[in-house]
Parts: structure tokens; C-alpha cells; sequence
């Protein structure tokens, strides 16, 4: 499956984006799809997931509160809703989709298969 991340751009602090991860192959429902940021010289590391089976959501704990995930599978487009952002939200974003990932390794993102380009979130104070 092919994935296109869009939606980034630059916002002052409590603003809000929304970013979208589109995929190509129609049984995209059955794809755990995750987020996750690098910012620079960090590491990259976990936002938010749901799940393929039952629309499970997850969410890093310093997210939690100010980010939604969701997903419209008639579109095969997963959503991260992101308010209140914050200055150390700023990062590139990539989305990510595994069809077989285990729900003990779903903020890991070596469980996931497939990736979108990433898309430059910057937040100004």
C-alpha cells in the first residue's frame, strides 16, 4: 500500500492543524495506521495509532487531550486532528500502516511496513 501524508504548514502556538494520510489500496481498514514525528537531531518517535480491528485509538502521552485520530475507510484516509499545538509539537510527521502489527509493538515503529513522505509541522510562540 502507497501512503500520502499532507497537511503540515506553520501555525502559532495554540493553533491547530489537521493532517491526512491517504492510502491506495481500497482494504485499507485492515491496516493499523500510526503516526509518528522527528523533530530535529531527535529520534523519531510515536504519536498516535488506531487499530484495524475495531478502530482502537492510542496516543503518546504528551498528546493526549489536544490530538484525535480517526479514520474515514470509505476515503482510506486516516485523519490526526492536532489542537493546542505547542512549539515542541514542531517536527515532520509521517504516517505508517502495518496489517500485521501486534498490539504489544503498535508504538514501535519498526512494526510498521509502510510509510508516507513526511509533512513539516512548525509552531511558532
Amino acid at each position: 500500500v502507497q501512503l500520502q501524508a499532507c497537511g503540515g504548514g506553520s501555525v502559532h502556538t495554540g493553533g491547530s492543524l489537521r493532517l491526512s494520510c491517504a492510502a491506495s489500496d481500497r482494504t485499507s481498514s485492515r491496516y493499523t495506521v500510526a503516526w509518528f514525528r522527528q523533530a530535529p537531531g531527535k529520534e523519531r518517535e510515536f504519536v498516535a495509532g488506531i487499530m484495524r480491528s475495531g478502530g482502537r485509538s492510542y496516543y503518546e502521552d504528551s498528546v493526549k487531550g489536544r490530538f484525535v485520530i480517526s479514520r474515514d475507510n470509505a476515503k482510506n484516509t486516516v485523519y490526526l486532528q492536532m489542537n493546542s499545538l505547542k512549539p515542541e509539537d514542531t517536527a515532520v510527521y509521517y504516517c505508517a500502516a502495518s496489517a500485521t502489527v501486534i498490539l504489544s509493538e503498535r508504538r514501535s515503529a519498526r512494526a510498521y511496513e509502510y510509510w508516507g513522505q513526511g509533512t513539516l509541522v512548525t509552531v511558532s510562540s
